[in-house]
């Protein structure tokens, strides 16, 4: 699929790397819808940034708590652009706790956001793009759903959860929508983190260094352009994964 005049919603998309994604693809020429939060983001800036760039842009509150709204935005996207060619699931929350200390909330909030949320995108999605005869959908996933970490139960079994979901959806919407999960190592370090924190995840990475966005949106951008590709799950880590 080419990405030129393409049709992409990306939800959480607008701060972080989910920005460096939507600003990536338009870019290349795509017409980009997105969703945030609430007005706590950046996303007005964000919108001005992909505007800037020539095409055309959509902003949408979504929160994937409610269990109406991922319908309501993709129905939105499709009334707006008139097509949905791809569905990029990068709105995530990370929670950390001792697996004793995880209340029933956190542990609900983790599944709701990561798994829930891009399963009932997809599922909205799904068949305006069968209909279309294509589409692609990309999952945002992450090392943890493959290693041990102590800590992240409920985050890790939200992403080892996506996993499964992405090989399934891949399974059952093949030909016509492909399905794909990148898993991102350390690309963007949090707000204010520390050099410790730095020098750990560099030492940690076969190339000893932190990634970047930029990474992970050239990542998508191959995924959306490579037609023979569905089903797997792509690392971006510099080889975390091995070590």
């Amino acid at each position: 699929m080419n990405i030129p005049d393409r049709v992409i919603l990306i939800t959480g998309a607008a701060q972080r790397v989910g920005r460096t994604i939507a600003l990536h693809l338009a870019g290349r020429g795509a017409q980009i819808a997105f969703t945030y939060l609430d007005d706590s983001e950046p996303w007005q800036q964000t919108l001005a940034e992909i505007r800037a760039l020539g095409g055309q842009a959509l902003a949408l509150p979504l929160n994937v708590l409610n269990p109406e709204q991922p319908k309501q935005v993709v129905d939105q996207v499709c009334a707006h652009f008139g097509r949905l060619d791809v569905l990029i699931n990068n709105a995530s929350v990370w929670l950390a706790a001792p697996f004793q200390a995880i209340d029933y909330a956190a542990w609900r909030t983790a599944l709701d956001v990561n798994l829930t949320g891009p399963f009932l995108c997809s599922q909205a999605a799904a068949p305006h793009m069968l209909a279309q005869g294509e589409g692609v959908i990309l999952n945002i996933t992450d090392l943890s759903a493959f290693q041990t970490w102590k800590n992240y139960a409920h985050h890790a079994a939200s992403k080892a959860g996506l996993v499964a979901l992405t090989r399934v959806m891949a399974a059952e919407l093949a030909p016509a929508i492909r399905v794909n999960a990148i898993a991102p190592g350390t690309v963007l370090l949090p707000p204010h983190a520390s050099e410790e924190k730095r020098r750990w995840a560099e030492q940690n990475s076969l190339l000893k260094r932190v990634g970047s966005p930029e990474d992970v949106a050239k990542t998508v951008a191959f995924l959306i352009e490579m037609d023979f590709a569905t089903g797997a799950v792509y690392f971006m880590d510099g080889g975390r994964a091995l070590v």
